[in-house]
């Protein structure tokens, strides 16, 4: 009988070997894979098979585009995250955001806590809920422990919009979706008056319009 972890590796391979040198589909929601809880990753892959799903998962990253991917959405029940934000122009959207830019990197076994009580409010997207985003109260510091792909510990303070991608990307590894975090009444369609509302700085005047309250 094939044991999970081999049926695991299976899977990844197949996922990578279809990916090829482009990019993998990105499942959406009501995929089974994004509400499972993800299987920590222990060494299932050899280096080279880590390094090709890694190098897959950035390439479908960036080709979305998006600023953090997760393997469970591209179907692999994984601990395994990768991330990149290149930042914004706009300096008053980067101030009140927190926004600055993060460098490629990869999360293995990622886990979060609140560095203190304090709380930001958000639009967010997700590559998995296309054409939508809503507003989400996360903590606006944490501490990320987990390893990189090279197996080093991680151990460190995120403040801000690095932040918020660490919590919106390990959720996914726990089988949550930022609608589950969302103020609902936020939701809104990647339309114009959509867009509209996402490119404050802070979503004030989406919040006096659409009746949700953001953290003071």
């Amino acid at each position: 009988m094939t044991s999970p972890a081999a049926r695991l590796r299976d899977l990844t391979l197949r996922v990578v070997e279809a990916a090829a040198e482009g990019v993998a589909p990105i499942v959406r929601a009501g995929h089974p894979a994004l509400r499972a809880t993800a299987q920590a990753y222990d060494g299932q892959l050899a280096d080279d098979e880590l390094a090709a799903l890694v190098a897959v998962m950035h390439r479908t990253m960036r080709h979305a585009p998006g600023v953090g991917l997760a393997a469970p959405q591209i179907g692999l029940p994984l601990a395994i995250a990768v991330v990149e934000d290149p930042g914004v122009s706009d300096e008053r959207v980067a101030e009140v955001r927190e926004r600055v830019r993060v460098e490629a990197r990869v999360l293995v076994n990622p886990a979060y806590e609140a560095a203190d009580d304090e709380r930001a409010g958000f639009y967010e997207g997700c590559l998995s809920v296309p054409g939508y985003q809503a507003v989400v109260a996360r903590h606006r510091r944490v501490r990320l422990t987990g390893q990189d792909e090279t197996g080093a510990a991680l151990d460190e303070v995120l403040t801000g919009w690095p932040a918020r991608i660490v919590q919106h990307e390990t959720d996914h590894l726990r089988g949550t979706l930022y609608l589950d975090r969302a103020e609902l009444r936020s939701l809104a369609a990647a339309d114009e008056l959509g867009l509209r509302w996402a490119s404050e700085p802070r979503p004030e005047a989406a919040s006096a319009a659409l009746g949700f309250p953001l953290p003071s």
